[in-house]
């Protein structure tokens, strides 16, 4: 993997890393499924890594934007750079943050599958495209069966194999996975013997440039179910509104202004590109791909879509069959609120809520 490129660092957990993060959780035989109480106070910590879709944050604090909220909250809310993604998300579980940026499908398996009760404050954007599946030789997804499949297991890539082989009436037993570090991931694909990965960007980018090779699937072909998420834990959410409000308001005016089509959103997405350690031009590129909810409204019609309960059902179903639930029996296990009272799974034991009531509160201009 590039180190100049926005992208997380790696987007799912395998190996030694999922060993690691759920260690530092609750099994779920032995979590309540509550929080413990907190505490109001007026200093909080918010983890972030590089992603495209995550740079509006760092920026923000750059900027003022910040400032701006805290001012009108009274608060302190200090943007914590993390230079590994799954160690940010191993940070917020372990209570060294108070939120996390992240992936759906990971808030699910790490803090909330761990017995953290997590609560989604912002859908920040989906995965439109910077997710791909690749083939050489073929130009459509029914070649897939038979072949040896590089990519990062139990990660976003390996869910979106699976929705892809679903779409094409096959199943995960029509191929066969190799599990490829992101960072190896270009050089595997280049290697004649592998004419199959699935990939997200910007190695994706590189490796569909190579002679001969078609992209037959990708996360646009699935919108809205690789989600990027701010998360805070509930119980400090519950303890300080004040927070969510101010994270809503840090939200929606940076990305508002980095989407301007004027000299102050060039600036912006320039100075996002610069934090990133890529090129405005590289950075631009990945929006392209990248569906940010710059309108709080569309951002709260996508949370109360019975869409995401099916994309979340997805999700944890996949999630379940590859084990990330440790010492789980049903994929019910771990409960999922959403907004409206619908629970997904246990509705004794829900540790992961998608609260629209911030993002509204943004909508309705009333923070």
């Amino acid at each position: 993997m590039s180190a100049t490129s926005p992208t997380r660092k790696t987007r799912g957990i395998t190996g030694s890393l999922l060993v690691a993060a759920l260690a530092a959780t609750f099994a779920l035989s032995g979590c309540s499924g509550g929080s413990a109480p907190a505490e109001k106070k007026t200093e909080f910590s918010i983890g972030w890594s590089i992603y495209a879709g995550w740079m509006p944050w760092p920026y923000a604090q750059q900027a003022g934007i910040v400032k701006k909220w805290e001012d009108k909250y009274h608060l302190k809310i200090k943007i914590v750079q993390v230079n590994d993604y799954v160690e940010s998300i191993n940070q917020y579980t372990a209570g060294k943050l108070d939120g996390v940026t992240l992936a759906n499908m990971d808030a699910l398996t790490i803090p909330a599958a761990g017995g953290k009760d997590t609560t989604a404050v912002i859908l920040g954007d989906y995965s439109n495209g910077n997710d791909g599946v690749l083939l050489k030789g073929a130009t459509n997804l029914s070649a897939l069966k038979g072949r040896s499949v590089n990519l990062v297991e139990l990660s976003v890539s390996h869910y979106l194999l699976a929705r892809a082989l679903e779409k094409a009436g096959m199943g995960m037993t029509d191929v066969k996975t190799v599990n490829t570090a992101d960072a190896d991931i270009v050089g595997a694909f280049a290697s004649a013997d592998v004419t199959a990965a699935v990939a997200w960007n910007p190695q994706l980018s590189v490796m569909r440039a190579q002679p001969g090779v078609t992209q037959v699937f990708s996360s646009a072909d699935i919108p809205g179910e690789i989600l990027d998420l701010l998360v805070v834990d509930t119980a400090t959410l519950k303890a300080n509104p004040d927070l969510g409000k101010a994270l809503a308001g840090i939200w929606y005016d940076t990305v508002q202004l980095m989407m301007k089509q004027d000299a102050a959103g060039k600036a912006a997405r320039a100075a996002m590109a610069k934090l990133a350690g890529a090129a405005p031009e590289t950075f631009d590129s990945q929006l392209t791909t990248t569906f940010l909810y710059t309108d709080p409204k569309a951002a709260v019609a996508a949370a109360q879509s019975p869409a995401l309960v099916t994309t979340m059902t997805r999700v944890r179903d996949f999630s379940f069959s590859k084990g990330l639930f440790k010492g789980a029996t049903s994929a019910d296990a771990v409960g999922i609120a959403f907004p409206g009272g619908k629970t997904l799974g246990d509705a004794a034991h829900v540790t992961l809520r998608f609260d629209d009531s911030f993002m509204k509160l943004a909508a309705d201009g009333q923070i």
